[in-house]
């Protein structure tokens, strides 16, 4: 799959990305928004550890966001199992670089277009910390509604706030 959208491309990850992964990935700002599995420092082994793993995938569910040629974030969407199976989380991020030009928007409306094209869910949702507006603001233009507020719910880099659950149904 690759999506030419107007500010970026979305594209499978290659494993030519280790080093721009890394140095976008290495950060902080980056990191402080993500789950723990998205460490800090991010090193470039870590880097080539999950181009391996995408690389197996059968049926990629991750993929790069590029910008001028250059791998500078990534999107994934996450099927649920069980009873939850009519569901998938989506995640995204981008380089510190990157951030404020609407980019994660357009990737995220055009990931959420292809995951009612292609997979058996009705639901997408998606997680953001409490102290990371901008990305409930990205949610929000890509017409997700705040659905809950987890409170204390999450801890990350020693700090303690609240998961905020944001929801689109299949229209």
């Amino acid at each position: 799959m690759r999506l030419c959208l107007q500010s970026c491309v979305v594209r499978p990850w290659a494993e030519s990305d280790a080093p721009a992964l890394q140095r976008h990935a290495n950060n902080r700002n980056v990191s402080s928004h993500l789950r723990d599995r998205f460490p800090f420092p991010y090193e470039l082994e870590q880097a080539r550890a999950f181009l391996g793993f995408v690389a197996k995938q059968p049926s990629p569910t991750v993929w790069a966001i590029e910008v001028e040629g250059e791998a500078v974030g990534g999107i994934g969407i996450e099927l649920h199992t069980d009873v939850e199976r009519v569901s998938a989380e989506i995640g995204y991020w981008l380089g510190e670089p990157f951030w404020g030009r609407g980019i994660a928007t357009e990737v995220l409306g055009a990931i959420t277009d292809y995951a009612w094209a292609t997979l058996d869910v009705i639901r997408l949702e998606a997680g953001v910390f409490s102290w990371n507006p901008a990305s409930a603001r990205v949610l929000e233009k890509a017409g997700y509604t705040l659905e809950g507020r987890l409170r204390q719910g999450v801890v990350k880099h020693g700090r303690v706030g609240d998961r905020l659950i944001y929801g689109l149904l299949r229209p």
